[in-house]
């Protein structure tokens, strides 16, 4: 009896797909690799097509790709950090001393770099305000000491590929080469042309925690996915167009769609897409956002 269920979905899950394909509607489908099992629900892709018919050719999408939104972190540690442990455990803690004075701003604006083509220019941030965004421990324990700075350059990935940044780069005490802190904001994200999906515990489809990898010229995706401790685990499907790409997370192994527990849990899940990302914006079905991109320290400050 179970095989031939099996056999049954299979065959609506071609129909409906060859449907699809001959409507025109000029996308492509993927998921995440580490999983075979389907959500058989209509919900996430009817959304998931909601989501990118919004986005693509909107003002939000010009926006976004005209825009600084990084996608790596904005520190940058020295070159061998850490010394040992106790410095470790310093900067975990943001816990800082200056000794010395920090150099005035030299200019008001900076400019964005992008190695496939085009600046953006920014207001900088000054060497202080820098500093207080890496030094908010004020604990007894260990700590790193900042000697001095200048302003300097530094290279992160965003959503637009690589660029090269402005950035104030700070003497530590004990090593050679300076810890790095971006010196420009991200731009302000664009008002999304779609609202939030409305939570159903019918169609089962949750927000993504956030990006952990990505790059333009990848056909790969990672992505932090949240799900309960007594489920089967987070499944990632994908809607691709031609203008965008549409993430779109549930749970599996769950009754009724609803979370066994109020315990998140997150599991990194590797999305491969069809074709490169190039240009195509990342978006998250559940918000109607671009999808987050998150580090070590949280989410970028882009979706702050």
């Amino acid at each position: 009896m179970r095989k031939t269920t099996v056999r049954l979905l299979i065959i609506l899950a071609l129909v409906v797909t060859g449907i699809s394909a001959a409507a025109g509607y000029g996308t492509e489908r993927g998921r995440s690799r580490d999983t075979q099992v389907r959500h058989t629900g209509p919900a996430p892709d009817t959304r998931a097509r909601q989501v990118a018919a919004a986005w693509d050719g909107s003002a939000a999408a010009d926006a976004w790709r005209e825009g600084y939104y990084p996608m790596g972190e904005a520190v940058q540690l020295p070159e061998n950090a850490f010394r040992h442990e106790a410095d470790k455990e310093a900067y975990a803690t943001q816990n800082f001393v200056l000794r010395g004075d920090l150099p005035a701003t030299p200019r008001k604006e900076g400019d964005v770099r992008w190695a496939g083509g085009g600046s953006l220019t920014l207001p900088l941030m000054g060497a202080r305000q820098a500093y207080e965004t890496v030094a908010r421990g004020s604990n007894d324990g260990p700590h790193l000491t900042v000697t001095g700075a200048e302003l300097g350059e530094m290279t992160l990935a965003t959503s637009r590929g690589p660029a090269t940044v402005p950035a104030w780069l700070f003497t530590l005490e004990g090593y050679d080469t300076p810890l790095k802190r971006v010196a420009v904001r991200p731009s302000k994200l664009p008002r999304p042309p779609i609202g939030p999906a409305a939570e159903s515990p019918s169609s089962g489809l949750r927000n993504l925690d956030h990006l952990d990898e990505t790059a333009v010229g990848s056909r790969t995706v990672m992505v932090v996915a949240l799900h309960g401790a007594c489920d089967d685990g987070p499944v990632v499907d994908v809607l691709e167009t031609r203008g965008s790409v549409v993430l779109s997370a549930y749970v599996v192994g769950t009754q009724d769609g609803r979370p066994c527990t109020t315990q998140l849990l997150g599991k990194d899940v590797t999305v491969t897409l069809e074709r490169p990302l190039g240009d195509r914006i990342l978006l998250d079905a559940f918000t109607g956002r671009p999808a987050p991109y998150g580090g070590p320290n949280g989410q970028s400050p882009s979706w702050g």
